[in-house]
């Protein structure tokens, strides 16, 4: 009876070893005819045999399996995702039995399919294909995860494809890591076109400056960390999300990181608004204006803060500063005007409930001359901007001055601006 029973026990590793065999095999006749349904079939079959597979043919089964799953470039998302997982247990495993008798080809592969989800991932972001590109340089890092700049290209992407929970997850995920974002960028112009190039290494620069002699100037550019905008986009999701505690306690984590960064001190301040703690926002604004009391772009920054959450008296006041400060801000200029166009909008509300009778016409009219000077106001501001600038070239101030004459009925000024804008590069 023993020996019957180890023939049994022998005779059925022997089937489940040529049935190993024979599954492989039909992975590898699909694969050679490009038949990526059927080898993806051969490699469910040989799944559940995987667990008795030597090494060797386990290494062969994991390679197999990662080209059927990738079919060539063909294969879905998911598949892809699983093509990189496994390519990566292939290398594991050989490494674990100290033998590299697919890794070679399994590097091949995943450098393919790093190029083709770049070549896809550039060719998406050129045609505003914001979604496919995020979903490109993701896997582009998935593929090799020592390039986190793909990551925060997919994060970016996403956030302003407004998938929120993509980017927040992969914002989450750099600022786990640590990335900063910090490296030295290689730059030269070109000769030819007169265009700045970046180059990967410093040797390739400056052997297009010294030896082939194509590019001039060459230039060592350390490019500024991203970590403080990976805090702030977590933090700015999250408000996004209705979810204020934890967008609070995103921004202190920066604020403590990145104590002098008076950008992040305005990020807070917007959320302060949005929870309706007021009183700590504009306690936030005075942090800020008193460690750079004579910076233009802080004190412009603190009027798009307030006038973006309606407190318009503060971001008025910062304008005014702004323009104190450099008396060519045009934008300061610009939103100053737009307060006071929009307090005289306001009122149309009131104005369009109003009915026929002797009381709402002198109403309407009280209303009507109040919108009437305010428009003057913007529009004084804006000329005295124009007179202040003699060489302005901005047609944003013209349209907006042509507008209000074109409100106010004053069309000889209307058409005197709108001619001065179309002057200054203006297609409206």
């Amino acid at each position: 009876m023993k020996k019957l029973m180890t023939l049994v026990l022998i005779f059925t590793v022997t089937t489940m070893s040529f049935a190993q065999k024979d599954e492989v095999k039909a992975i590898e006749k699909a694969l050679k005819n490009s038949n990526f349904a059927d080898a993806k079939s051969a490699v469910a079959a040989a799944e559940g045999l995987m667990s008795n597979m030597d090494d060797k043919m386990k290494a062969k089964f994991l390679f197999l399996k990662a080209q059927a799953l990738y079919a060539n470039g063909a294969a879905s998302d998911s598949d892809i995702d699983k093509a990189i997982s496994t390519l990566g247990e292939l290398k594991s495993h050989e490494s674990s039995i100290g033998k590299l008798r697919y890794t070679e080809d399994a590097n091949e592969m995943k450098t393919e399919i790093y190029n083709s989800f770049l070549k896809k991932a550039n060719e998406a972001f050129n045609s505003k294909d914001l979604g496919v590109a995020s979903k490109a340089y993701a896997n582009i890092y998935k593929i090799s995860p020592k390039d986190t700049v793909y990551l925060y290209n997919a994060a970016l992407l996403a956030a302003q494809n407004n998938d929120y929970n993509t980017s927040l997850e992969y914002f989450i995920e750099l600022k786990n890591l640590g990335f900063t974002g910090i490296k030295m960028n290689y730059v030269a112009t070109n000769k030819e076109t007169g265009g700045e190039e970046f180059f990967p290494e410093k040797s390739n620069r400056d052997f297009a400056v010294k030896t082939l002699k194509t590019h001039i100037k060459p230039e060592d550019r350390l490019e500024e960390s991203k970590r403080a905008n990976i805090v702030k986009n977590i933090a700015f999701i999250y408000v996004s999300q209705g979810n204020n505690e934890k967008a609070l306690g995103a921004i202190k984590d920066a604020r403590d990181e990145f104590p002098e960064d008076n950008n992040l001190i305005l990020t807070e301040a917007t959320i302060q608004i949005k929870v309706g703690n007021n009183e700590k926002a504009f306690e936030l604004f005075r942090e800020a204006l008193k460690k750079e009391p004579d910076n233009p772009d802080l004190n412009y920054n603190v009027g798009i803060t307030a006038m973006e959450v309606e407190q318009y008296d503060v971001a008025k006041s910062a304008f005014e500063q702004t323009l104190k400060l450099k008396p060519d801000y045009a934008n300061a200029a610009l939103n100053l005007s737009f307060l006071e166009v929009n307090k005289g909008n306001a009122m149309n509300d009131e104005m369009n409930t109003l009915g026929n009778s002797a009381a709402d016409n002198k109403r309407y009219d009280e209303l009507k001359s109040q919108k009437n000077d305010l428009f003057k106001a913007g529009a004084e501001i804006l000329e005295k901007f124009v007179a202040n600038n003699p060489n302005l070239n901005n047609a944003d101030i013209y349209n907006q001055l042509a507008n209000i004459y074109s409100a106010l009925g004053e069309m000889d000024k209307y058409k005197t601006y709108k001619e001065m804008a179309k002057s200054n590069g203006s297609d409206n």
